[in-house]
C-alpha cells in the first residue's frame, strides 16, 4: 500500500505547504507568534516529508510522473512545489533566516523557470488543442501563483541584501509582471473551457479557488514591490504596482463571492459531499492569501476598511486550515490502519 500511495501521489500536494505557510504569515501579522511558529514548523516538516516522497516517486514511478506531466488536468499541480518553496522561504525570511530563504528562492525560481517551459509543452503543445482546453481547470492558476511567489520572496529579501538589491528587485518586478500576463492568458483559456464544455457540480472542484488565490498573491507581490527602496527596478514599478494591486484585489473580491455561490451550488443544492483530498489545500491557500493581500494593500494604500477585511478574513483561513489538517490526519490514520490488516487472497488489505 505504501508503494501504491507514492505511485498515486498528487503532483499538487505541496499546496499543503503553501497553505500552512501563508496561514503562519497571517498569524504573525495578527501578533500570535507562538501559533505562527507552530505552523511554520508544521509547514517545514511537511515540506521535508514531501521532498522524500516525491524523490521516491521520481525514482520508482517515473511512468506515473510522465503521465501526470502529459495530463492537462494534473500537470500544473507541479507548480505547487515552486509556490510551497517560496512561501516557506518568505516565512523564514521574516524570522531573519535570510540565508536559508535565499537558497529556497534559488530553488523556487529555478523550478518555476523549468516548469514554465516543461509543463505547457508536455501537457498542451504535444496534444490536440480541444483535449487540452477540456483539461483546463483551477490548477492552471498555480502557474501564476508560482511566479508571484518568486516575486514575493525576492522583494522580501531585497532590503537585507546589500550586494544584490538591484538583482532581487529586477527579479521581483519581472516575475510579478510575467505572472500578471499569465493570469490573463490562463483566465481566457479556463473561460473557454467553461463555455465550450459541460460543467457539472462535480467538475467544480476546490482547486478553482486558486483563481482567487492567484489574484491575492499578485496583490501581495505588488505591495511588497512598492515597499522596496533604492533599487532602480523598484523605483520604476513603485506607483504601478500599487495601482495594479488594487485592480487585482477588487477582481479577486468579486471572484471570492462567485466561488462561495458555486460552492453552495455544488455541495448544498447538488448534494456533492465534501471529502478530503489534496485539492482542499488549494482552497485553504487562497483564503489565507486573501487575508494577507487585504492587510498589505490596505496598509500600503491607506485603506483602513481593506485592512479590517483582511483582519477578519484571516480567521476563516485559519479555520479552513484546522479543518483540512484534521481531515488529512483522519485520512492518513485510515491508511495506516489498513497497513496492519491481514491481506486477502488477492494480496489486498481487508476491511
Amino acid at each position: 500500500m505504501r508503494a501504491a500511495a507514492v505511485r498515486d501521489l498528487s503532483p499538487a500536494y505541496f499546496a499543503m505547504v503553501m497553505a500552512t505557510g501563508i496561514v503562519s504569515i497571517d498569524m504573525r501579522a495578527m501578533r500570535l507568534p507562538a501559533l505562527s511558529a507552530a505552523l511554520l514548523w508544521v509547514g517545514a516538516a511537511g515540506y521535508a516529508v514531501l521532498l522524500v516522497l516525491y524523490a521516491w516517486r521520481l525514482l520508482a514511478c517515473r511512468a506515473e510522473m510522465v503521465r501526470d506531466l502529459r495530463d492537462p488536468g494534473r500537470a500544473f499541480g507541479f507548480f505547487t512545489f515552486t509556490a510551497g518553496t517560496n512561501v516557506l522561504g518568505t516565512r523564514l525570511a521574516m524570522e531573519g533566516r535570510t540565508g536559508t530563504a535565499a537558497v529556497l528562492l534559488a530553488v523556487g525560481a529555478a523550478s518555476w523557470v523549468l516548469f514554465s517551459y516543461l509543463v505547457p509543452w508536455a501537457a498542451l503543445l504535444s496534444r490536440d488543442g480541444t483535449k487540452a482546453i477540456a483539461g483546463a481547470n483551477g490548477t492552471w492558476f498555480v502557474w501564476v501563483v508560482g511566479g508571484q511567489s518568486v516575486a514575493v520572496l525576492a522583494a522580501t529579501l531585497e532590503p537585507a541584501a546589500s550586494g544584490w538589491r538591484n538583482e532581487l528587485a529586477l527579479l521581483a518586478v519581472m516575475t510579478w509582471s510575467i505572472s500578471i500576463w499569465l493570469y490573463l492568458a490562463i483566465a481566457i483559456v479556463v473561460a473557454f473551457r467553461l463555455m465550450l464544455f459541460e460543467m457539472g457540480p462535480r467538475d467544480l472542484t476546490p482547486p478553482y479557488w486558486v483563481a482567487m488565490g492567484a489574484t491575492a498573491i499578485s496583490v501581495v507581490a505588488g505591495t511588497q514591490i512598492s515597499n522596496m527602496r533604492g533599487a532602480s527596478a523598484a523605483a520604476v514599478a513603485h506607483d504601478l504596482s500599487v495601482h495594479v494591486s488594487l485592480l487585482f484585489w477588487s477582481f479577486g473580491s468579486w471572484i471570492f463571492v462567485a466561488l462561495i455561490i458555486a460552492g453552495w451550488w455544488r455541495h448544498i443544492w447538488s448534494g456533492v459531499p465534501l471529502r478530503y483530498g489534496p485539492g482542499l489545500w488549494s482552497m485553504v491557500f487562497p483564503l489565507g492569501m486573501y487575508g494577507a493581500a487585504s492587510h498589505n494593500l490596505g496598509t500600503v494604500a491607506g485603506l483602513p476598511i481593506v485592512v479590517a477585511i483582511g483582519d477578519v478574513e484571516v480567521w476563516f483561513g485559519l479555520l479552513a486550515w484546522l479543518l483540512t489538517f484534521g481531515a488529512m490526519a483522519v485520512h492518513l490514520a485510515g491508511g495506516f490502519r489498513a497497513l496492519g490488516r491481514p491481506p486477502d487472497q488477492d494480496g489486498r488489505t481487508t476491511g
